[in-house]
C-alpha cells in the first residue's frame, strides 16, 4: 500500500505530465501503442526536437518506457495499468465512465 506521501508524488508526476498540451498528445498518441520520436512528430505535426524533450519529461514523471531497437528507441505507455486509467479519465470526463468496485473493497484486496 502506497503512503500518503507517494501517492501525492504520483498525482504531482502524473498532472505535470497531463499539464502540457504537447505532452497529453503524446500520452494518447501512444496509447495506440509504441511510436518511435520521428513518427510521433510526423503524427502530431510537431518537430522531433520538441518530441523528443516532452518524451524525456514522460520518462521522468515515470509514465513512458524506451525500447532500443537497433539504433532507433521507441517508446510506449509504462505499461497497460496507464492505457486503461487514461481510459477511464477521459470516461469520467465525458461521463461515460464504467462502475468499477468500491474504494474500500479495492483497498482490502491490495
Amino acid at each position: 500500500m502506497l503512503t500518503a506521501e507517494q501517492r501525492l508524488s504520483a498525482i504531482h508526476r502524473l498532472g505535470r505530465a497531463l499539464s502540457d498540451p504537447t505532452r497529453s498528445r503524446l500520452l494518447l498518441a501512444l496509447l495506440d501503442g509504441p511510436n518511435y520520436p520521428a513518427g510521433l512528430a510526423d503524427q502530431l505535426g510537431l518537430t522531433r526536437q520538441n518530441v523528443s524533450n516532452h518524451l524525456a519529461c514522460l520518462r521522468d514523471c515515470g509514465l513512458v518506457r524506451t525500447h532500443a531497437r537497433g539504433r532507433q528507441v521507441s517508446y510506449e505507455l509504462v505499461d497497460d495499468s496507464l492505457a486503461h486509467a487514461l481510459d477511464d479519465l477521459l470516461r469520467v470526463v465525458w461521463g461515460t465512465a464504467q462502475p468499477h468496485a468500491p474504494v474500500e473493497e479495492r483497498a482490502q484486496t491490495v
